[in-house]
């Protein structure tokens, strides 16, 4: 894993993004946002699920409008997703923590200078939200609807921002494909030290954009790019913090939480291994302290696996181990080993909590 660039720390809200911040997770409510009521319910729901930053759309200025009450019933940092309508932007800029607006259909720049007057007049940082699907004319006419096309696009709002005066700027590059995606943001990387939005557009449904999205934020992640992102899904919510969260676990950015490893299912196993690993799942989800543990279904894969884990279950016929740091604390029968070995995962937590 390579070290993260540094990027300059901007704020949205009280989320510090970039720098030596930690790489937040975000989504978007999918409510009419003029409806108040279900907007809020949708941002309480993320807020339990755990996201740091929201976005809602804005196409109207009804939503525009109710932004302010909307705002004053959460306390998620909310960002206003605008396209089209630059007096939108305007109108949000009164109440949210953060515009994002899109190049490619804001329409001319004397419209993105009043944006960006109203954010500087309000300390706002400003996302430029580059799509491949809706590139400026002139970009997509030289590059196509290419990753060298995106990143010309943001070299050129980013230039047209500078030139203002404005840098509380961070960027996204988003294709509804990976190579896309990935390609614009390693050749834009390089460029310049503003914070990273990722994230692959129009993903599709849970299986699909849960694929695209570990495959390619976890590359970006790997590569040390990326400052906030959001797991794009048709119809979902929690789910896309849910898996965020573990695209930045399981990359290794963030170091929270059990890393469970269990066996493949093969015809080895003599336990009942999905409802075993299922039900470690459910009651070790609170847990925040980072630790390996194993539950593992026969004595082929179990001792050598459990033997690296800080606690493991190491399954046999009826019965098995339950192990700490390699050593066997407890030989039981099947039906008591994962009570215990839930105890030691406790103690273990709360040990290393004490320690560290």
């Amino acid at each position: 894993m390579q070290p993260r660039y540094l990027t300059k720390k901007i704020y949205v809200g009280n989320v510090a993004v970039g720098g030596d911040a930690p790489i937040s997770v975000q989504s978007m409510t999918y409510s009419d946002t003029h409806d108040v009521e279900a907007t809020v319910e949708q941002i309480n729901r993320l807020h339990f699920a755990g996201a740091d930053i929201v976005r809602v759309a804005v196409p109207k200025m009804e939503d525009a409008l109710a932004l302010r009450e909307i705002k004053s019933r959460i306390s998620l940092p909310l960002v206003a997703d605008i396209h089209f309508d630059y007096k939108l932007a305007l109108e949000a800029a009164k109440w949210v923590d953060c515009i994002r607006f899109n190049p490619g259909n804001i329409g001319e720049k004397g419209r993105i200078k009043e944006i960006v007057k109203a954010c500087s007049e309000r300390n706002l940082p400003i996302r430029i939200g580059v799509n491949a699907g809706s590139l400026e004319k002139e970009f997509e006419q030289k590059h196509g609807a290419t990753a060298k096309g995106m990143v010309a696009s943001a070299e050129y709002n980013i230039k047209f921002l500078e030139d203002l005066g404005f840098t509380d700027i961070k960027i996204s590059l988003k294709a509804s494909d990976v190579d896309r995606t990935v390609d614009a943001y390693r050749m834009l990387r390089p460029l310049n030290a503003y914070p990273f939005h990722l994230g692959v557009t129009e993903a599709g449904t849970i299986f699909h954009a849960t694929i695209k999205s570990a495959i390619g934020l976890g590359t970006l992640l790997l590569e040390g790019i990326g400052d906030t992102l959001r797991v794009s899904i048709t119809g979902e919510l929690e789910e896309e913090i849910k898996i965020g969260k573990a695209i930045l676990k399981d990359s290794g950015r963030i170091k929270e939480g059990l890393n469970i490893i269990s066996c493949p299912t093969c015809g080895r196993i003599e336990a009942d291994l999905v409802s075993a690993v299922a039900e470690v799942e459910r009651r070790t989800a609170h847990i925040k302290m980072p630790m390996d543990v194993s539950v593992m279904g026969c004595v082929v894969n179990a001792i050598g696996e459990a033997k690296h884990a800080d606690v493991a279950i190491a399954y046999g016929k009826g019965s098995g181990l339950v192990m700490v740091k390699g050593e066997v604390v407890a030989r039981l029968e099947e039906k008591y080993l994962v009570d215990r070995f839930i105890d030691e995962v406790e103690k273990f937590a709360t040990l290393a909590s004490k320690e560290g």
